[in-house]
């Protein structure tokens, strides 16, 4: 979801990307809570860390607590740590609001002064 709100949000600005230390598939609900404000991440696919092995990366931000426990070393300038929980391990009938709430605190911080600071950095 992060790399789809901060693509959308500084399209030109900042190029976002998104890997996993153990990659599945894109959740429907991310989808799903995406789409109900405009932000099509429908097209996107699960990667690993090692698919940007190539890439150059200026800053490596960090969303959810097993990342940042497991997360291989990655040259970059910036190394942050952001936690949100996994929404993804939420009870079935409770999982969409549970990626709503999430949505709404990454998109709450990605407009917050501390990410403007992080990104100019």
């Amino acid at each position: 979801m992060a790399e789809g709100i901060i693509n959308h949000l500084f399209s030109g600005e900042i190029k976002a990307y998104s890997a996993g230390t153990h990659p599945t598939d894109v959740n429907p609900n991310a989808i799903k809570v995406l789409h109900e404000i405009d932000i099509d991440i429908s097209h996107h696919f699960s990667k690993n860390v090692d698919y940007f092995n190539d890439t150059v990366i200026d800053i490596v931000i960090t969303v959810c607590n097993d990342a940042k426990e497991t997360c291989p070393f990655y040259p970059a300038q910036q190394i942050v740590h952001k936690g949100f929980e996994d929404p993804s391990i939420v009870t079935a009938n409770l999982a969409l609001e549970k990626y709503r709430q999430i949505r709404n605190e990454i998109l709450e911080w990605v407009k917050s002064d501390e990410f403007f600071t992080l990104i100019k950095s």
